[in-house]
């Protein structure tokens, strides 16, 4: 007789205990429940078996911000799904909209108030209803709020629950060890109703980090949770997730309670009766990126943050070598997991992921072209005082203007050739808004408001884009005709489900990337090439193992590929997507 599966409560409470010893797990574990189910909502009697039905070949994702598109005239959150149900549909289902919560700085990710729709841009009604018709993500901030939101100013009055909802810290404490991505002070004297305090800030000192030590920490997030997969939230990302669990004399990055935490949020989800993605933001190198889907039981998807600057290095450099050298160890994700493939988001290239990967040498170089087409660089401290470079600010359109040489004619066809390989990896694509419409540096807004990001934030006013997207010369009509054009043809490809087979291909000429994949039932491959240099290149037909009494054709040129032909040749910059089954 098989053995009965233990309940969720008994689950919880054994999740509780790791996180919280010090408390009774069965009370928790009831609080919890409540929390997250309340008022008897429906949910699952046993939780969701991993599997690959949380996604297909079709998904692709948009990132924006909820004023990305504006006119002055009506709400940004619907002319957003103007934008997107006029130029996105069928190509992109699933869209992360920023931070659309009031905040008072970092552009959301100081949140004053979870539970309200920024009135700037719209309100709940606006995001139920792009959430009807695409999956949509919204961000869980769950390391720190603003200091000028309820809950702080509750904290500096001494009101209970608050008045232990966030991290002191003495200016005595051995904090040398402390990883954080910013040069500023870690801590903050504050003024509260029981005398100063020193509060904890990872990021900025209008960023107050929480104190999960406190479980009714825990418990409000769980609410917060609730409150957006009620408005249609299908995907939770937990920003800066690694930095949630704090012990002084620690780094205070990738505690066991952090991991234990998301464990707890994982069994949520698989137990709720709606579709629900954990997705975490960790910008940090690759064996700790890959721990956050635990044994496949944290995360669903996690980013892929090396690709970025090993893509960036590749286009500039002319040659894959650190790319495909990086890709041949990357493990497949676990069953019921997925990577989340991008080359930019809201905030620059990270590459601190490229440690270990790419030699100082080549990220210098890499750093200095970045310069020299417009690109800003910020930096990060470090323990012993010092800086190193954290992320490099530039629109990924605009990265691609050059190579290590210089500028050149190749512009458009490198862009598109960067975004390509995305599209081909394990995994799910995401695309900026700002890739999507090939959108130039912003220097303006980075002398406005004197930050690096806001050279990648650009508004553009929605009539003047939609001349541009009218006319089939602008970058911005070629950029996401390309783009949305190569989505739909891959949405209809089995082989290019996010868990579809992988292996890279081995092949002599450094300057192809290439990957095979092979549809979970075995009948379809694809084999996609990707020429990341300014020059032709001729490849052996034998290099990629084409089954001789199968008709094979790429998809992306529809020419007809023969397994007898001696070469394939690609023009500069030209991807292939060669397959047996069109």
């Amino acid at each position: 007789m098989a053995e009965k599966s233990p309940s969720i409560s008994v689950k919880i409470a054994q999740l509780v205990q790791e996180i919280y010893p010090e408390l009774d797990p069965d009370i928790l574990a009831s609080h919890i429940i409540d929390a997250f189910w309340p008022d008897e909502m429906p949910r699952r009697k046993r939780g969701r078996v991993p599997g690959n039905t949380l996604w297909s070949q079709r998904d692709a994702l948009v990132i924006t911000y909820g004023n990305s598109i504006i006119d002055g005239a009506f709400k940004p959150l619907d002319l957003l799904h103007d934008f997107l149900l006029r130029y996105l549909r069928g190509a992109i289902n699933s869209v992360h909209i920023l931070p659309f919560f009031p905040y008072t700085s970092d552009d959301g990710f100081a949140v004053s108030d979870f539970r309200a729709v920024n009135p700037q841009l719209g309100d709940w009604p606006d995001i139920n209803r792009i959430a009807g018709d695409f999956t949509l993500m919204s961000d869980l901030v769950l390391n720190h709020v603003s200091s000028q939101g309820n809950w702080f100013n509750a904290y500096r009055q001494g009101q209970a629950p608050y008045d232990k909802f966030f991290f002191e810290a003495s200016p005595d404490d051995d904090l040398s060890m402390v990883v954080r991505p910013r040069t500023t002070p870690l801590l903050q004297e504050v003024e509260t109703s029981n005398g100063p305090r020193h509060v904890w800030c990872t990021f900025s000192h209008d960023q107050i980090d929480l104190d999960f030590r406190n479980p009714e920490v825990l418990l409000e997030f769980l609410r917060i949770i609730r409150l957006h997969v009620d408005n249609g939230v299908q995907i939770i990302r937990l920003d800066a997730v690694a930095f949630l669990w704090k012990v002084v004399g620690s780094p205070s990055i990738h505690l066991p309670q952090t991991h234990a935490v998301i464990r707890l949020m994982r069994l949520l989800c698989d137990y709720a009766a709606e579709k629900i993605i954990l997705l975490t933001e960790t910008n940090v190198p690759k064996a700790e990126n890959l721990s956050y889907f635990g044994k496949g039981d944290e995360a669903h998807a996690i980013y892929n943050f090396p690709l970025p600057p090993l893509i960036l290095h590749a286009m500039m450099s002319g040659s894959a070598t650190y790319l495909h050298k990086w890709q041949r160890t990357m493990p497949p994700a676990p069953m019921g997991c997925a990577y989340l493939n991008f080359t930019a988001s809201h905030d620059g290239i990270g590459m601190r992921p490229a440690e270990g990967v790419l030699p100082d040498v080549e990220k210098e170089k890499v750093i200095d072209t970045v310069r020299d087409l417009g690109g800003l660089v910020s930096m990060r401290a470090l323990p012993d005082g010092g800086q190193s470079p954290y992320e490099l600010n530039i629109t990924f359109f605009e990265a691609m203007g050059g190579t290590f040489k210089g500028k050149d004619s190749h512009h458009f066809d490198r862009f598109i050739c960067s975004q390509t390989i995305v599209m081909s990896l394990e995994g799910i694509p995401a695309f900026y808004i700002h890739s999507l419409l090939a959108t130039p540096n912003d220097h303006a807004q980075v002398d406005h408001r004197g930050m690096n990001r806001a050279i990648n934030r650009h508004r553009w006013d929605y009539p003047a884009l939609q001349a541009l997207l009218a006319d089939p010369q602008t970058d911005q009509a070629r950029a996401l005709g390309a783009l949305t054009g190569r989505l739909k043809l891959r949405g209809a490809q089995m082989a290019f489900h996010p868990n579809a087979t992988q292996f890279t291909v081995s092949l002599e000429d450094p300057r192809v990337f290439g990957v095979w994949r092979q549809s979970l039932d075995r009948r379809q491959s694809i084999f996609a090439l990707h020429n990341v240099s300014d020059q032709a290149i001729t490849v052996p037909t034998t290099s990629i193992n084409m089954i001789e009494d199968e008709n094979w054709v790429d998809l992306l040129s529809s020419e007809a590929i023969t397994h007898d032909a001696p070469a394939i040749t690609l023009a500069p910059y030209q991807c292939r997507w060669i397959t047996n089954r069109a």
